[in-house]
């Protein structure tokens, strides 16, 4: 079964998301939206819905913080202790305030890494996938929505078209895909 696909290009990140609110307001789910640099607001127009990013860095972050920790406890405790500057370290506690620097710069590591990693496995973006961007002038200067025909219930290609032309798009492309 193919699909068509509906690809509109605009010059104008403020014009592109004047287009997705009429079309939006109009029933039209837009698919994706390209472009160079983030558009601010574009999110909740277009129905994207909030990452659990922050909630994975708080995680990565509390991993790296407690084998910080765990650590610091075994290395400076346990395996080898030594008296620095005159301070034993008989207990993790005795020397805690030491230890928050690494604690703080470790627990950062973890988590910029670890979100890092997740948002490019999430985005399917690591380095030697193949990139799934519709038009490379999305990465210059110039701005593309994607709209489904699968994904539009009740609304014909016909009158998407007519839609369409009220928005003052730069350039429209259609493809089918499988």
């Amino acid at each position: 079964m193919s699909d068509k696909v509906i690809y509109v290009m605009y010059d104008d990140d403020e014009a592109l998301k004047d287009s997705a609110k009429k079309l939006v307001s109009k029933g039209v789910k837009i698919s994706e939206v390209f472009s160079p640099f983030p558009i601010h607001g574009i999110d909740p127009i277009i129905g994207v819905k909030n990452t659990r990013l922050g909630i994975m860095a708080f995680l990565y972050g509390l991993t790296g913080l407690t084998v910080a920790t765990l650590g610091m406890r075994y290395f400076m405790v346990t395996d080898w202790p030594m008296n620095i500057g005159g301070k034993p370290n008989f207990t993790y506690l005795d020397n805690i305030l030491a230890f928050v620097p690494i604690s703080f710069e470790f627990t950062v590591l973890c988590a910029a890494h670890g979100m890092a990693i997740t948002y490019l496995l999430r985005n399917k973006t690591l380095p030697g996938m193949p990139a799934q961007n519709p038009d490379p002038r999305t990465t210059d200067d110039k701005f593309v929505m994607e709209i489904r025909l699968n994904e539009n219930h009740g609304i014909s290609e016909a009158q998407l078209d007519e839609m369409l032309k009220e928005t003052g798009f730069f350039e429209l492309d259609k493809k089918e895909i499988n």
